[in-house]
């Protein structure tokens, strides 16, 4: 493992981070609604679960998905019917007026588990960690590289997301959501469901 391949990872990293998804969405509604930390810390339980696949990947686990296609279903589907259930409350609550007291925001231990559970229930994540680490690295690498390159992953995403939250928790952005409050929950409500129907579906 040199340098440039792990700029190389780090750079194909930031750009799946920057395509719309549910990590993302989730991550833009919940700093805008229940704070800069709750957004902060479900970016950390997000982070923590993508590293965790980056780190399966490279020991090998999409050879066990192969080997035993019932645990990629079961985890697949319990993925995806999470995202439903995500979307049915971003939806039903949509047009319901966000009053930010201290009392609803949710508590961390609570933003940390959904951000977690968000990317746990995509076990293509894997997959594509998989091919992306194929042709990245090369075969034969150490332990110690690959705790190394899953590190690595880790602190990235808390990095961006951290970033992210402490951009969007501004006075400017709060108010602009709470303007197109209805037609963005609405939106990524439709976003995750076709995301989990799609999950469900799909081989």
């Amino acid at each position: 493992m040199t340098v440039a391949t792990l700029i190389a990872f780090n750079l194909t990293l930031l750009a799946s981070m920057a395509s719309p998804g549910p990590a993302l969405l989730l991550a833009l509604k919940t700093t805008l609604t229940s704070g800069r930390m709750a957004g902060i810390v479900t970016g950390l339980g997000l982070g923590t679960m993508a590293a965790i696949w980056t780190g399966l990947a490279l020991l090998g686990l999409e050879g066990v998905f192969n080997l035993f296609p019932w645990a990629y279903t079961a985890l697949k589907t319990g993925g995806a019917l999470y995202l439903i259930y995500i979307a049915y409350g971003m939806w039903k609550d949509a047009t319901k007026p966000l009053i930010p007291t201290s009392a609803e925001a949710p508590k961390l231990r609570r933003a940390f588990f959904t951000g977690f559970a968000v990317n746990m229930g995509n076990p293509k994540s894997v997959i594509f960690a998989s091919a992306v680490l194929l042709v990245i690295f090369p075969q034969g690498m150490s332990l110690t590289e690959k705790a190394g390159i899953a590190l690595n992953h880790l602190l990235v995403e808390w990095i961006v997301y951290t970033l992210f939250a402490l951009a969007l928790s501004t006075a400017p952005a709060r108010a602009g959501y709470l303007r197109l409050k209805p037609v963005l929950d609405r939106t990524a409500a439709l976003i995750l469901g076709a995301l989990g129907l799609r999950l469900i579906f799909s081989k």
